[in-house]
């Protein structure tokens, strides 16, 4: 297990990291697995990772791609009722309008195994770093046109999924609009993950004064596809309050005192602090 440490009031949250193929099957009853560890510890919010059903060859993509409700979000639905949990699906294949493409859609379920709300991945994991990693995810994948806060008990939950947290000004948005904890479930790939996972986790927190939750997958797949894990939970003012040092699956949980936000926010205002209108005289 990864280290944890917590606060001591306030709503129980849990980011789950897994290592999962290209089996969905094997990959579902894992996640199940560490959804009732984390209920079992008192998480309400549970977090698994990015691609969480199905990390492998984009060839198979038309096979596992599911609606929304579908099969998969079924058997968690159902999981979430009896463990009365919100489970927060990190992302999953859902087919999209565009041929030959798909989109990588994050689902939010409640306690009564209702969808509250579905997200999709709106910046996708394009680069070229030479010698290190080469990727296009829109070969595959649609990109998503909205962003999501979803009402959680007890907070305001800002949906985003891996890439887009090297977007602060999404961030900001979700902030501006109520969100006082962020969720980023994660693929992140190891090369890059090495010199930014978690300096840009606490950054998006402290910027904004909100909580992030994110939830990774680790380890390498028999395909090749390298991701960091290092799952992590991080407070308002940049404060680790659990990170996976684990190379295997994991479970981290903390007790996120929400009223920590509003103080932080009141004792340096960025959100009122900002000038909008001088952001966009370079334009001009």
């Amino acid at each position: 297990m990864g280290g944890r440490r917590s606060v001591q009031e306030g709503i129980r949250v849990a980011a789950l990291q897994l290592r999962s193929g290209s089996d969905p099957v094997s990959n579902v009853d894992a996640a199940i697995e560490l959804i009732r560890r984390a209920a079992g510890d008192g998480a309400s919010y549970i977090q698994v990772p990015e691609y969480f059903n199905y990390l492998g060859p984009v060839e198979n993509y038309s096979r596992v791609a599911e609606s929304i409700p579908g099969p998969t979000t079924d058997r968690l639905a159902a999981l979430a009722i009896e463990l009365s949990v919100t489970v927060h699906i990190g992302s999953m294949l859902e087919p999209s309008r565009e041929p030959e493409k798909f989109f990588n859609t994050s689902v939010l379920l409640d306690t009564s195994g209702h969808v509250l709300a579905t997200y999709r991945k709106a910046h996708l994991f394009d680069i070229d770093v030479a010698g290190e990693v080469v990727f296009k995810e829109s070969d595959a994948i649609a990109a998503g046109e909205k962003l999501v806060v979803a009402q959680c008990p007890g907070f305001a939950l800002g949906m985003t999924i891996c890439f887009d947290l090297r977007f602060p000004e999404m961030y900001r948005a979700l902030a501006r609009h109520g969100a006082t904890v962020f969720a980023i479930p994660s693929a992140f790939n190891a090369a890059t993950g090495r010199a930014h996972w978690e300096v840009l986790l606490r950054a998006r927190a402290i910027e904004n004064h909100a909580f992030v939750v994110a939830a990774a997958q680790v380890g390498t797949t028999v395909e090749g596809i390298a991701t960091f894990g290092h799952s992590m939970i991080v407070g308002p003012w940049g404060d680790v309050l659990a990170h996976s040092n684990s190379d295997r699956e994991d479970v981290l949980v903390a007790t996120l005192d929400l009223d920590e936000v509003a103080r932080r926010r009141s004792q340096i205002d960025v959100m009122n602090l900002r000038r909008p209108e001088l952001y966009s005289s370079l334009d001009d």
